[in-house]
């Protein structure tokens, strides 16, 4: 049996850098132009030292769109530190997306793995 071909919708995360990050819950995310995510989508954020809120770093959490630039995620940082932008940025804070809440996966009908029959 062959495997033709075929174009099959695929996940490609695109990272974001994040400008600012609320305290609140949800906490709202604005990234530096628009990140063109979806609600439902899972990131994590990757926030460097300097940048405050290092209790958030590393968490993942599902989104909710707000519009073009901003996003909240299920993250209660109401007593984080703040976010703040550094002096020197030698770093920056990125959105990376990880996943999807499946519920939302969209056109994702074939597994496209190299192994198993097809």
């Amino acid at each position: 049996m062959s495997i033709q071909a075929q174009t099959y919708p695929v996940f490609q995360p695109a990272m974001r850098i994040i400008t600012n990050i609320t305290n609140g819950f949800p906490a709202t995310v604005t990234t530096s132009f628009a990140h063109q995510y979806t609600t439902g989508l899972i990131i994590r954020l990757i926030l460097p030292p300097g940048y405050g809120m290092s209790q958030a770093n590393q968490q993942s959490s599902d989104i909710t769109v707000v519009d073009a630039t901003n996003f909240t995620i299920n993250l209660d940082t109401r007593l984080y530190q703040p976010f703040v932008t550094p002096a020197t940025q030698t770093q920056f804070p990125q959105a990376i997306p990880t996943g999807e809440v499946n519920s939302t996966v969209y056109l994702a009908y074939k597994n496209v793995l190299p192994y198993g029959a097809v």
